[in-house]
Protein backbone atom coordinates (compact mmCIF):
# COMPACT_ATOMS: atom_id res chain seq x y z
CA UNK A 1 0.00 0.00 0.00
CA UNK A 2 2.74 2.35 1.14
CA UNK A 3 4.46 1.75 -2.78
CA UNK A 4 1.43 2.43 -4.13
CA UNK A 5 0.14 5.20 -2.75
CA UNK A 6 4.03 6.91 -3.45
CA UNK A 7 3.62 6.40 -7.06
CA UNK A 8 -0.17 7.83 -7.45
CA UNK A 9 1.09 11.63 -6.04
CA UNK A 10 4.47 11.44 -8.27
CA UNK A 11 2.43 10.42 -11.41
CA UNK A 12 -0.01 13.68 -10.93
CA UNK A 13 3.26 15.55 -10.49
CA UNK A 14 4.76 14.37 -13.76
CA UNK A 15 0.97 15.03 -15.10
CA UNK A 16 0.28 18.43 -13.80
CA UNK A 17 4.27 19.32 -14.62
CA UNK A 18 3.74 18.00 -18.38
CA UNK A 19 0.47 20.42 -18.86
CA UNK A 20 1.65 23.37 -17.01
CA UNK A 21 5.12 22.89 -20.26
CA UNK A 22 1.85 22.44 -22.74
CA UNK A 23 0.48 25.46 -21.18
CA UNK A 24 3.81 27.58 -21.00
CA UNK A 25 4.15 26.75 -25.16
CA UNK A 26 0.70 27.81 -26.38
CA UNK A 27 1.38 30.83 -24.30
CA UNK A 28 4.40 31.52 -25.91
CA UNK A 29 2.94 30.49 -29.80
CA UNK A 30 0.66 32.81 -29.06
CA UNK A 31 2.83 35.71 -27.91
CA UNK A 32 4.93 35.26 -31.04
CA UNK A 33 1.65 34.88 -33.39
CA UNK A 34 0.54 38.33 -32.22
CA UNK A 35 3.88 39.76 -31.60
CA UNK A 36 5.37 39.10 -34.98
CA UNK A 37 2.56 38.56 -37.20
CA UNK A 38 -0.96 39.35 -35.94
CA UNK A 39 -0.32 43.02 -34.59
CA UNK A 40 2.45 44.00 -37.19
CA UNK A 41 -0.16 43.63 -39.97
CA UNK A 42 -3.11 45.64 -37.69
CA UNK A 43 -0.81 48.11 -37.31
CA UNK A 44 0.76 48.59 -40.95
CA UNK A 45 -1.09 51.60 -42.32
CA UNK A 46 -0.21 53.50 -45.69
CA UNK A 47 -3.69 55.01 -46.01
CA UNK A 48 -1.68 58.74 -46.17
CA UNK A 49 0.78 57.67 -48.80
CA UNK A 50 0.17 54.22 -50.63
CA UNK A 51 3.48 53.98 -52.74
CA UNK A 52 5.25 53.57 -49.65
CA UNK A 53 3.92 50.67 -48.76
CA UNK A 54 6.55 48.04 -50.36
CA UNK A 55 9.59 50.09 -49.72
CA UNK A 56 12.45 49.05 -47.22
CA UNK A 57 12.41 50.97 -44.73
CA UNK A 58 16.21 50.88 -43.25
CA UNK A 59 19.24 52.27 -45.10
CA UNK A 60 22.42 50.28 -46.00
CA UNK A 61 26.06 51.07 -45.20
CA UNK A 62 28.81 50.72 -47.79
CA UNK A 63 29.35 47.28 -46.62
CA UNK A 64 25.48 46.35 -46.66
CA UNK A 65 24.93 46.58 -42.88
CA UNK A 66 21.81 47.40 -41.69
CA UNK A 67 22.27 51.44 -41.10
CA UNK A 68 20.04 54.00 -39.77
CA UNK A 69 15.99 53.51 -40.12
CA UNK A 70 13.92 55.68 -41.90
CA UNK A 71 11.53 57.78 -39.26
CA UNK A 72 10.64 61.08 -41.62
CA UNK A 73 8.86 61.66 -44.94
CA UNK A 74 8.87 65.44 -46.50
CA UNK A 75 6.40 66.16 -49.03
CA UNK A 76 7.79 68.96 -51.68
CA UNK A 77 10.34 68.78 -54.63
CA UNK A 78 13.65 69.49 -54.45
CA UNK A 79 13.46 73.40 -54.01
CA UNK A 80 10.83 72.98 -51.61
CA UNK A 81 13.06 70.65 -49.43
CA UNK A 82 16.15 72.79 -49.79
CA UNK A 83 14.51 75.96 -48.24
CA UNK A 84 12.23 74.83 -46.15
CA UNK A 85 15.27 72.66 -43.82
CA UNK A 86 17.44 76.42 -44.63
CA UNK A 87 14.18 78.16 -43.04
CA UNK A 88 14.34 75.44 -39.89
CA UNK A 89 18.33 76.34 -38.98
CA UNK A 90 19.80 72.98 -40.95
CA UNK A 91 22.66 73.33 -42.75
CA UNK A 92 23.52 71.28 -45.79
CA UNK A 93 26.41 68.59 -44.75
CA UNK A 94 29.82 69.58 -46.68
CA UNK A 95 30.69 66.43 -49.48
CA UNK A 96 33.24 64.41 -47.92
CA UNK A 97 36.98 65.77 -49.16
CA UNK A 98 40.54 65.55 -47.36
CA UNK A 99 39.75 68.89 -46.84
CA UNK A 100 36.43 68.41 -45.01
CA UNK A 101 37.72 65.23 -43.61
CA UNK A 102 40.62 67.62 -41.72
CA UNK A 103 37.92 70.25 -41.08
CA UNK A 104 36.26 68.15 -38.88
CA UNK A 105 38.64 66.32 -37.14
CA UNK A 106 39.99 69.42 -36.40
CA UNK A 107 36.46 71.01 -35.07
CA UNK A 108 36.42 67.88 -32.73
CA UNK A 109 40.04 67.79 -31.58
CA UNK A 110 40.01 71.82 -30.91
CA UNK A 111 36.46 71.94 -30.12
CA UNK A 112 35.46 74.82 -32.45
CA UNK A 113 32.52 75.00 -35.12
CA UNK A 114 31.64 73.21 -38.20
CA UNK A 115 28.25 73.68 -38.77
CA UNK A 116 28.26 72.00 -42.10
CA UNK A 117 30.62 68.96 -41.24
CA UNK A 118 30.49 65.80 -43.28
CA UNK A 119 28.16 63.29 -42.94
CA UNK A 120 29.03 59.84 -43.82
CA UNK A 121 27.24 57.96 -46.86
CA UNK A 122 23.96 55.41 -46.45
CA UNK A 123 22.30 53.87 -48.78
CA UNK A 124 18.95 53.36 -49.80
CA UNK A 125 18.03 50.92 -52.99
CA UNK A 126 21.42 50.81 -54.47
CA UNK A 127 22.41 55.20 -54.05
CA UNK A 128 23.59 57.27 -52.06
CA UNK A 129 21.23 60.30 -49.99
CA UNK A 130 20.15 62.67 -52.38
CA UNK A 131 20.62 65.57 -49.50
CA UNK A 132 22.27 65.23 -45.90
CA UNK A 133 21.57 68.40 -43.28
CA UNK A 134 22.62 69.28 -39.87
CA UNK A 135 22.14 71.02 -37.30
CA UNK A 136 25.06 71.88 -34.15
CA UNK A 137 24.85 70.86 -30.92
CA UNK A 138 27.19 72.93 -29.14
CA UNK A 139 30.43 73.86 -30.26
CA UNK A 140 31.97 70.96 -31.77
CA UNK A 141 31.00 68.42 -34.88
CA UNK A 142 31.20 65.67 -32.53
CA UNK A 143 27.78 66.40 -31.27
CA UNK A 144 25.07 67.64 -34.03
CA UNK A 145 21.49 66.69 -35.25
CA UNK A 146 21.59 64.89 -38.76
CA UNK A 147 19.53 63.90 -41.58
CA UNK A 148 19.65 62.15 -44.60
CA UNK A 149 16.83 62.36 -47.73
CA UNK A 150 16.56 60.04 -50.33
CA UNK A 151 13.97 61.01 -53.27
CA UNK A 152 11.84 57.76 -53.24
CA UNK A 153 8.16 59.05 -55.80
CA UNK A 154 8.12 61.30 -58.46
CA UNK A 155 4.34 61.88 -57.72
CA UNK A 156 2.75 60.42 -54.19
CA UNK A 157 -0.85 61.06 -52.98
CA UNK A 158 -0.04 65.41 -52.88
CA UNK A 159 0.96 64.90 -56.58
CA UNK A 160 4.53 65.88 -55.34
CA UNK A 161 7.43 64.13 -54.88
CA UNK A 162 7.95 62.54 -51.26
CA UNK A 163 11.64 62.34 -49.54
CA UNK A 164 12.00 59.38 -46.99
CA UNK A 165 15.20 60.50 -44.09
CA UNK A 166 16.47 59.27 -41.68
CA UNK A 167 16.98 61.43 -38.71
CA UNK A 168 19.54 60.84 -35.60
CA UNK A 169 21.66 62.50 -33.19
CA UNK A 170 25.50 61.77 -33.08
CA UNK A 171 26.12 62.08 -29.27
CA UNK A 172 30.11 61.56 -29.76
CA UNK A 173 33.08 59.86 -31.58
CA UNK A 174 34.39 56.46 -31.39
CA UNK A 175 34.66 53.42 -33.21
CA UNK A 176 32.59 51.57 -35.00
CA UNK A 177 31.09 48.27 -33.50
CA UNK A 178 31.06 46.11 -36.37
CA UNK A 179 34.03 47.31 -38.33
CA UNK A 180 36.45 49.57 -36.09
CA UNK A 181 36.50 52.76 -38.03
CA UNK A 182 36.39 55.95 -37.19
CA UNK A 183 32.36 57.23 -36.18
CA UNK A 184 29.93 59.38 -34.98
CA UNK A 185 27.61 57.67 -32.26
CA UNK A 186 24.31 57.91 -32.57
CA UNK A 187 21.59 58.65 -29.54
CA UNK A 188 19.46 56.01 -28.93
CA UNK A 189 15.73 57.64 -29.04
CA UNK A 190 14.92 57.68 -32.43
CA UNK A 191 11.47 58.98 -31.98
CA UNK A 192 13.54 62.22 -30.12
CA UNK A 193 15.21 63.14 -33.13
CA UNK A 194 12.36 63.03 -35.60
CA UNK A 195 10.33 65.67 -33.38
CA UNK A 196 13.41 68.07 -33.19
CA UNK A 197 13.50 67.87 -37.12
CA UNK A 198 9.73 68.58 -37.50
CA UNK A 199 9.71 70.86 -34.55
CA UNK A 200 11.81 73.17 -36.36
CA UNK A 201 10.67 72.75 -39.67
CA UNK A 202 7.19 73.50 -38.31
CA UNK A 203 8.20 76.83 -36.21
CA UNK A 204 9.32 78.24 -39.29
CA UNK A 205 6.56 77.89 -41.02
CA UNK A 206 7.35 75.11 -43.79
CA UNK A 207 4.46 72.69 -42.93
CA UNK A 208 1.18 72.93 -43.41
CA UNK A 209 0.07 69.42 -42.65
CA UNK A 210 1.62 65.76 -41.03
CA UNK A 211 0.50 62.42 -40.46
CA UNK A 212 2.13 58.98 -40.02
CA UNK A 213 3.05 55.99 -42.34
CA UNK A 214 4.58 52.94 -40.98
CA UNK A 215 8.31 52.70 -41.03
CA UNK A 216 10.28 49.69 -39.19
CA UNK A 217 7.40 49.09 -36.48
CA UNK A 218 7.73 49.32 -32.83
CA UNK A 219 11.81 48.44 -32.37
CA UNK A 220 13.15 47.97 -28.78
CA UNK A 221 16.63 46.79 -29.74
CA UNK A 222 17.66 47.76 -33.28
CA UNK A 223 21.24 48.29 -34.44
CA UNK A 224 22.59 50.97 -36.79
CA UNK A 225 25.42 50.54 -39.28
CA UNK A 226 28.34 51.09 -35.89
CA UNK A 227 26.42 48.46 -33.99
CA UNK A 228 24.75 51.18 -31.86
CA UNK A 229 21.62 50.46 -30.37
CA UNK A 230 18.49 52.73 -30.89
CA UNK A 231 14.73 51.86 -29.87
CA UNK A 232 11.57 53.81 -31.71
CA UNK A 233 7.64 53.52 -32.38
CA UNK A 234 8.30 52.39 -35.40
CA UNK A 235 6.42 55.46 -37.68
CA UNK A 236 7.42 57.77 -39.81
CA UNK A 237 6.39 61.81 -39.97
CA UNK A 238 5.50 62.66 -43.14
CA UNK A 239 5.36 66.28 -43.40
CA UNK A 240 3.51 68.19 -46.14
CA UNK A 241 6.08 71.17 -47.25
CA UNK A 242 4.87 74.42 -48.08
CA UNK A 243 5.55 75.62 -51.54
CA UNK A 244 7.62 78.18 -52.91
CA UNK A 245 8.93 78.50 -49.45
CA UNK A 246 5.97 80.74 -48.39
CA UNK A 247 5.22 80.80 -45.05
CA UNK A 248 2.55 78.47 -43.51
CA UNK A 249 0.94 81.06 -41.05
CA UNK A 250 -1.59 79.27 -37.84
CA UNK A 251 -1.57 75.62 -36.70
CA UNK A 252 -0.52 72.52 -38.98
CA UNK A 253 -2.99 70.46 -39.36
CA UNK A 254 -2.48 66.67 -38.36
CA UNK A 255 -4.16 63.95 -39.88
CA UNK A 256 -5.21 60.94 -37.96
CA UNK A 257 -3.36 57.47 -37.82
CA UNK A 258 -6.12 54.72 -37.51
CA UNK A 259 -7.19 53.88 -33.96
CA UNK A 260 -4.97 50.33 -33.94
CA UNK A 261 -1.96 52.77 -34.66
CA UNK A 262 -2.64 55.63 -31.99
CA UNK A 263 -3.33 53.00 -29.62
CA UNK A 264 0.32 51.14 -29.96
CA UNK A 265 1.77 54.62 -30.10
CA UNK A 266 0.19 55.80 -26.59
CA UNK A 267 0.71 52.53 -25.12
CA UNK A 268 4.86 52.32 -26.60
CA UNK A 269 5.40 56.10 -25.11
CA UNK A 270 3.67 54.99 -22.17
CA UNK A 271 5.96 52.09 -21.87
CA UNK A 272 9.37 54.06 -22.36
CA UNK A 273 8.28 56.83 -20.10
CA UNK A 274 8.28 53.66 -17.44
CA UNK A 275 11.58 52.59 -18.00
CA UNK A 276 13.09 55.95 -18.16
CA UNK A 277 14.07 55.96 -22.14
Amino acid sequence: MDDQSSIEPTAQKRSRLQRARWLLLLVLAGYLLAAYLLLPLYWTHYEHQKGLANLPMVTRTAQDIPGDPMNVSLIGDSTDVICAMHKAGWYPADPITLRSSIAIVGSVLLDRPYKDAPVSNLFYLGRREDFAFEKPVGSSADRRNHVRFWKVLDQGEEKRPVWLGAATLDRGVGVSHYTGAVTHHIAANLDAEREVLAGDLEAAGMVTAKYQVTGIGPTFNGRNGGGDLYFTDGEIWALRLVEACAKHEGSVETIPSPAATEFKDQVWHAVVEAIGQ
